[in-house]
């Protein structure tokens, strides 16, 4: 009683094609199509543009070197040293 059988299913089908006609359920079909090649256009665009945006942006957790604070102190050894003899 819980499960159909496929005299079921094949009467459905029937019913369903002489209510709408098989031009209207192609040109349907033909929608549906079009809209999911569409949507995985779309998706594939933003995709690409979110990949894009990720590679122009300097990663956020980023440290300087050891190299980098050596040189910032004594640039900071010359500014003062420069200002005190003045």
């Amino acid at each position: 009683m819980g499960t159909f059988s496929i005299w079921h299913w094949l009467v459905v089908l029937l019913v369903i094609l002489l209510l709408f006609g098989s031009g209207k359920i192609s040109g349907l079909m033909g929608d549906l199509a079009k809209g999911i090649k569409s949507f995985r256009q779309n998706i594939k665009d933003d995709k690409d543009e979110t990949q894009a945006a990720e590679a122009e942006q300097k990663p956020a957790g980023t440290l300087p070197g050891p190299e980098a604070g050596r040189e910032n102190a004594r640039a900071g050894e010359h500014a003062s040293s420069s200002s005190s003899r003045g």
